[in-house]
């Protein structure tokens, strides 16, 4: 069981440094692996890049959720899993309710 949780939080790390330089360069993450397919530097729009932002806070917040319920008892499991849910509804009503700044 610790050996476990151990592992989970060594798989973790490189997991949580992505998903910090997804919310802080949400233009680079985007176009990491595609950026040779265009000539000129392109333009990401402000929707998308409040997307990116909404997902890795949401990863960030449901990862731990996920991994750690697996190791604690399954009622625990099911309430996790409800509460991951509620954030993604409300984040998605922000995200698809909110104006774009162009």
């Amino acid at each position: 069981m610790i050996g476990e949780i151990v592992i989970a939080l060594i798989f973790m790390i490189p997991l949580y440094a992505f998903f910090i330089w997804t919310y802080n360069c949400p233009e680079d993450s985007f176009l990491f692996g595609r950026r040779w397919k265009y000539e000129e530097e392109p333009e990401v729009s402000s929707d998308v890049i409040r997307y990116m932002k909404f997902t890795s806070i949401v990863a960030m917040i449901g990862s731990p959720i996920v991994i750690f319920t697996f190791f604690l008892k399954q009622s625990v499991f099911g309430l996790a899993l409800m509460a991951f849910m509620f954030v993604i509804v409300v984040g998605a009503v922000i995200i698809f309710t909110g104006k774009s700044k162009t």
